[in-house]
């Protein structure tokens, strides 16, 4: 089942996600804005079992694109000349006794070493767990309405062992974008919702988008979103729409549309939040360890299969997934929200992987994706 609306038909946009239908997403809505115009499309299904096809403007959790949005307000109260991109974390949050040498920087970009409070996969294959909430999938379905303080979370961080000495490496921890949250509101004053609407939602009339605290619902229309786990050898599939996403904090609870998406990263991307300077900071890769992707602050810097860059985040959160993606001047993007059944194992990790790159090579490898500015 589909919905197509754009200045012209766009068949292999619509062949791509519905080839992600097949390959077990249950439904994917597409948006992508480029120089033949704006082409909006979707595949699948709102629900399990059901007929009607995802809300091409429908609300999903958008995941670890929260990042980019913190990233954002930070980057913006530097502006402000609210405190400084390597100030030390510790002289705005003294009571969490973090190491010194942690700079604001190293927050937005990774390189801090600071334990991932949702669990840790080392190199070598073992995994260090977080929370008790990302340790198992029944333990996860049991407590989804549970509600965490963001402090909670960086404490319990800081309780391990530092992945790496600060600055000396690179690992992508929430536990930096929870710290972040904190610093926001340290520095102003506010709530970092109260925040991220004066800074970026007000003033693009992001209406869609919602940065929660602890509130289980999100606002319709939206697709249903299912996690999956095991319990005494049974199967169960459980719908997990609803549920508390402090667990996650500012890592990524955040809530959007592909429409605010588009709107956001064009922005972003375009001049319109952030001096030229700091925008120029914000797409300066770190090196991953991952060929052609680096991380700058609070974005993935790729460089397509064509040789292009691209400016992107994408984030999955308990059966919601987002897609943000857009060249370096904003002026091709490509934003996507897709529901699915999740599971501890990330099973659909690879399938996620493989799709998103054939839609990244159908938008931006036509030569529309030049060099970082």
């Amino acid at each position: 089942m589909s919905t197509t609306r754009s200045v012209q038909a766009r068949p292999q946009l619509q062949e791509a996600i519905e080839e992600m239908i097949d390959s077990g997403f249950v439904g994917v809505t597409l948006r992508v804005h480029d120089e033949r115009g704006e082409w909006a499309g979707s595949a699948g299904t709102a629900e399990l079992g059901g007929s009607a096809g995802p809300p091409v403007d429908g609300h999903v959790r958008i995941g670890s694109n929260t990042k980019t949005f913190v990233a954002t307000v930070v980057l913006q109260l530097v502006a402000e000349g609210r405190i400084g991109l390597d100030d030390p974390v510790d002289d705005h949050l003294p009571e969490l006794g973090l190491d010194r040498r942690i700079t604001v920087r190293m927050l937005l970009q990774h390189t801090s070493g600071i334990f991932n409070f949702t669990g840790e996969y080392f190199e070598d294959g073992t995994f260090a767990p977080g929370i008790p909430a990302t340790t198992a999938g029944k333990e996860w379905v049991e407590g989804r309405f549970r509600t965490y303080r963001p402090e909670d979370l960086v404490r319990l961080a800081l309780s391990k062992p530092a992945r790496f000495e600060p600055g000396t490496g690179w690992s992508y921890s929430n536990t930096n974008y929870v710290l972040a949250r904190l610093l926001i509101e340290k520095v102003t004053g506010h709530p970092v919702a109260e925040e991220m609407h004066r800074l970026i939602l007000g003033p693009l009339g992001l209406t869609g988008t919602v940065q929660p605290t602890s509130e289980p619902d999100i606002p319709s229309p939206h697709a249903r979103a299912y996690y999956r786990y095991e319990d005494a050898g049974e199967h169960k599939t459980v719908d997990v729409t609803r549920h508390d996403p402090s667990w996650i904090s500012s890592g990524g609870d955040m809530v959007s549309t592909t429409r605010d998406l588009h709107t956001f990263i064009s922005a972003l991307m375009g001049g319109r939040l952030l001096p030229d300077a700091l925008l120029a900071e914000m797409r300066t890769p770190h090196p991953t360890g991952v060929p052609n992707m680096g991380y700058g602050l609070g974005v993935f810097v790729l460089t397509t299969d064509g040789g292009g860059t691209v400016i992107s985040h994408n984030g999955g959160m308990a059966g919601h997934a987002a897609l943000m993606y857009s060249t370096p001047d904003g002026g091709t993007t490509l934003t996507a929200a897709l529901n699915y059944v999740d599971d501890a194992a990330l099973s659909m990790g690879e399938v996620f992987q493989k799709a998103t790159q054939r839609l990244v090579a159908e938008v931006f490898d036509g030569g529309q994706a030049g060099p970082a500015r």
